[in-house]
């Protein structure tokens, strides 16, 4: 098998120095979601631990919220 050289996923959130993650910040939070509605996981997006946790969690809050869709309207 050829040796890949496969480029290191850095954390949007630790390379950008943003510590506060706003649920009403509906932009930053849909870089994170497919085109489906779903969180895409850590292992795809790079996020540390700390900060796709807390990203979970203010994409939950922002659907509560009515600032983002549950899903999206194209695929009901």
């Amino acid at each position: 098998m050829k040796n890949l050289m496969r480029r290191r996923k850095f954390c949007y959130f630790c390379e950008n120095r943003i510590s506060i993650l706003d649920y009403k910040d509906e932009r930053l939070l849909r870089r994170f979601v497919n085109e489906r509605g779903k969180i895409i996981p850590r292992r795809i997006s790079g996020n540390c631990a700390r900060h796709q946790r807390r990203l979970t969690v203010s994409i939950k809050r922002a659907r509560m919220m009515a600032f983002m869709a549950f899903e999206s309207e194209s695929f009901r």
